[in-house]
């Protein structure tokens, strides 16, 4: 036998280099790290915050800038298990659809957003509630840091569709000696858009540390453009507009 094999704990012959007899013949492995430098990631903060009502064709042409954001809480749910027993044993577990709910916390909101909280404006200055509630669509950001750049590190985009806005408490209290702002609360439910290849979703996010290239950061700042909209020339204004899971592929690709 050549010199470069040599024979293992199980009888078989593997090559000398780059085997650990130890590993059952398998590839050397390096040995784990923890708590590298640069390596303690953590997400933080929100801001940037986009509304996007959907349009009677089920886009969503038009965004506006939501500003007061507190929180933002997503709480995907869904996904239980269902046994299935024969044969006096567990014979397979099914498992139910996943959903993506979130709960929205701001100070204010915009005009845009009093239909999707199921009001109507009666004549200038009136609103009246308790009216059908549109859907709508979400953008906003998250920041990534780590040990090196702090929270610059880069960010991510999240993108949320079929949005309805569910009924909710606003509490008035009395201004005292510190007082506190009335910060609004809607639990969000959502319906998923199809995905080409994929199942139906609601949620699709966006990470800027993924795109290292010139190329791709240009690629990365032309999407922003058609999340947030663009000043043009020339009368070449952008509206922001929320693309749906297909074309953020086609146009990130």
């Amino acid at each position: 036998m050549d010199s470069e094999y040599l024979l293992d704990h199980r009888g078989i012959f593997v090559m000398s280099s780059g085997y650990d007899p130890l590993l059952l013949g398998g590839p050397e492995m390096p040995k784990l790290v923890w708590d590298a430098v640069g390596e303690h990631f953590f997400e933080t903060g929100v801001d940037h915050c986009v509304l996007y009502p959907v349009s009677s064709e089920g886009t969503y042409p038009n965004g506006v800038a939501w500003n007061g954001i507190t929180s933002i809480s997503e709480s995907p749910s869904g996904a239980d298990a269902n046994k299935q027993w024969a044969d006096n044993l567990n014979y397979l577990t099914l498992y139910g659809a996943e959903e993506f709910g979130a709960t929205i916390e701001a100070f204010t909101y915009p005009e845009e957003f009093e239909a999707c909280d199921g009001s109507a404006r009666l004549v200038k200055g009136v609103t009246i509630g308790q009216q059908a509630r549109t859907g709508f669509g979400l953008c906003y950001r998250t920041k990534v840091g780590n040990d090196v750049s702090g929270q610059d590190l880069g960010y991510k985009i999240h993108l949320v569709y079929g949005c309805r806005a569910a009924p909710s408490d606003r509490s008035y209290e009395t201004i005292n000696d510190s007082p506190e702002a009335i910060n609004f609360s809607w639990e969000i439910t959502t319906t998923p858009v199809p995905v080409k290849d994929h199942n139906p979703t609601a949620c699709l996010t966006i990470d800027s540390r993924d795109f290292t290239s010139e190329a791709e950061v240009q690629k990365l700042n032309d999407f922003l453009d058609i999340l947030y909209g663009k000043d043009g020339t020339s009368g070449n204004d952008a509206n922001a507009r929320l693309p749906l899971p297909d074309e953020v592929k086609l146009k990130l690709t």
